[in-house]
């Protein structure tokens, strides 16, 4: 399991370094954004595939969104630059495509089948997997934003 859960930190890490790399942020930023990026992604990671705690993915990705943000506001000072900098390149790695991917393509099949027991069964995908990825975001946010107003005068340290 440690071998994943480092895996999973090292992919992380590397997609939040080019996530940042988009925003043309300071060089230091890129450290920050994958080291927070690991921690969050290997959080949500051991939150949904441990015996220990076995959590859902939107629970596990508002907690670790939060993990996310904590860390981005708790580390940007070092990087003379606002939380937010660090912060977006690091959610952006736990974004749920697969879900909005089966969510469109769940609905696409949905309005071409014509008979109401595949209808029903297309639209409970399509369902599931959206509302699914919906909450999964809503989470992401709440818990990336969170952090900031709890750490108020740190966040807005680096702007002044």
């Amino acid at each position: 399991m440690l071998i994943q859960v480092l895996q999973d930190a090292l992919f992380a890490a590397i997609a939040a370094i080019g996530f940042a790399a988009i925003s043309n942020p300071p060089r230091k930023a890129y450290l920050l954004c994958a080291i927070i990026a690991a921690a969050g992604h290997s959080t949500r990671f051991l939150l949904m595939n441990s015996s220990l705690f076995d959590i859902h993915i939107v629970a596990a990705s508002t907690i670790a969104a939060f993990v996310v943000g904590t860390l981005a506001v708790l580390l940007s000072p070092y990087g003379k630059m606002p939380a937010e900098t660090c912060l977006f390149p690091s959610l952006l790695p736990m974004i749920p495509g697969i879900y909005a991917y089966k969510a469109f393509g769940s609905l696409m099949l949905c309005l071409s089948h014509g008979g109401e027991t595949e209808f029903e069964h297309y639209f409970f995908l399509f369902a599931n997997n959206g509302l699914t990825c919906l909450f999964i975001l809503l989470g992401m946010v709440v818990g990336g934003t969170l952090p900031i107003f709890f750490f108020k005068k740190i966040s807005f340290q680096a702007t002044r």
